[in-house]
């Protein structure tokens, strides 16, 4: 099958903006694949002039909060990394049943990478220096954040067009889907176990879809 994959664009970001950026992102993924009878949520980002729409379904709000914490996790403890999240839209299939196993396979037909660079806050140097004196004036560090927040809010209102345009022109590879479905099922797939695992994780989608581009 057919996988078409979409990379986002970089999100440069502090970690206190992690949880809602990719709230907004991964809900907006979720919602546009959403079929059948949903209950649209509009939600508005708190740190950020922008308004997005959730699927109104309890077990995705709760499925994109556990990964959400589970990747905030990572990062504390792998500071100054760039990084994927990988939304992964699939089909299940039966593989031919033997006397030992009857097998249920994945059959991927869609995927999105969020690509994130998460900053590190700048630390004022400390002691009893003269060159303490030098520290960037409050007035002079509020201006840059301001600058910084507006071009991250600038940034995702692109990443938001970006995932709209790609659904719009992208319809041949979706898989019909059964009467009754609400969503169609999905992974989220973070680097919060090991890096290798992570890697390894994404060569072997690579093979099973036969899409070069996964690896980009």
């Amino acid at each position: 099958m057919n996988c078409e994959v979409c990379q986002l664009k970089e999100l440069e970001v502090e970690s206190f903006e992690i949880r809602e950026v990719l709230r907004c992102i991964l809900h907006t993924i979720v919602f546009h694949r959403a079929l059948g009878l949903i209950r649209p949520k509009d939600i508005d980002l708190e740190l950020f002039e922008i308004t997005y729409v959730q699927c109104g379904e309890i077990e995705v709000e709760k499925k994109i909060d556990e990964k959400i914490e589970q990747y905030i996790s990572w990062i504390e403890k792998h500071p100054n990394k760039k990084n994927q999240i990988c939304v992964s839209f699939y089909e299940v299939k039966s593989k031919q049943p033997s006397w030992f196993t009857n097998k249920i396979e994945r059959s991927y037909w869609e995927q999105w990478y969020i690509n994130l660079n998460v900053l590190q806050p700048s630390k004022s140097p400390i002691g009893k220096s003269h060159h303490a004196k030098l520290v960037m004036d409050p007035g002079e560090a509020s201006e840059e954040r301001n600058s910084r927040r507006t071009q991250l809010e600038q940034s995702l209102q692109e990443v938001l067009f970006q995932i709209i345009k790609f659904v719009n022109e992208k319809k041949d590879h979706v898989p019909p889907i059964n009467d009754g479905v609400i969503y169609c099922p999905f992974e989220i797939t973070t680097p919060s176990s090991s890096d290798s695992t992570f890697g390894m994780d994404m060569i072997k989608r690579m093979l099973h879809s036969g899409h070069p581009s996964m690896l980009g």
